[in-house]
């Protein structure tokens, strides 16, 4: 681990990074106005996990070579984007269906698988951890020790966060007039359509 210092400007660094609305939490969000508090939960938790990919993957190496390779950065980048956007789609076309006993939702397994999927494409958060973990390694230990830790840490930050996001959502989609849950469901979708395309012109790493 490195020292005390340093380790205490990562964990600033990581909630900082952690409570700053990005396109995570704005996922769980539109995930929990549409299927409530149990699939939010499970899109969390499911994105937790995905990130755990890119934590094991840039330890070993694979991240790196994923950055650095065109064609495995474009393959990841157009999977994940195309895969959000259905989603958003999805969303946008069910956004009528306001009675409890009509919505469609897509269920706590298929949230949780979503949001492993989601995140485990996602090529940016690859370059993230790549970019923003190292600078807190020491060099002269277990370098991918020290990055399998941090990244445990960074992650479990961001997922609390998520945690928190989805209680806040919740709480406002009870309370929502079917009208109002419609027009919000239609821009959860837009939301998510937003960030399939976000994907698609992110540019690769130099």
């Amino acid at each position: 681990m490195p020292d005390f210092q340093t380790f205490f400007l990562f964990l600033a660094a990581s909630l900082l990074v952690a409570i700053t609305p990005g396109p995570g939490i704005f996922y769980i969000v539109a995930r929990t106005l549409v299927g409530g508090r149990t699939e939010g939960l499970a899109s969390s938790v499911g994105l937790g996990l995905g990130g755990l990919v890119h934590v094991f993957g840039g330890a070993v190496g694979i991240s790196a070579l994923v950055i650095a390779s065109a064609e495995a950065f474009t393959f990841l980048k157009i999977a994940g984007a195309l895969y959000l956007i259905w989603l958003g789609l999805k969303t946008w076309r069910e956004a009528r269906i306001v009675e409890p006993t009509e919505v469609q939702t897509t269920g706590v397994r298929r949230a949780f698988r979503d949001g492993i999927i989601v995140e485990a494409l996602n090529p940016k958060t690859a370059a993230f951890f790549l970019a923003f973990i190292p600078q807190f390694v020491d060099p002269s230990a277990n370098v991918a020790a020290q990055f399998i830790v941090l990244g445990l840490i960074s992650v479990a930050l961001n997922t609390s966060v998520d945690l928190v996001a989805t209680h806040l959502a919740a709480r406002a989609r009870a309370g929502l007039r079917p009208l109002i849950l419609t027009k919000m469901r239609q821009v959860s979708g837009t939301i998510m359509c937003a960030l399939g395309a976000t994907l698609v012109i992110a540019r690769r790493a130099s």
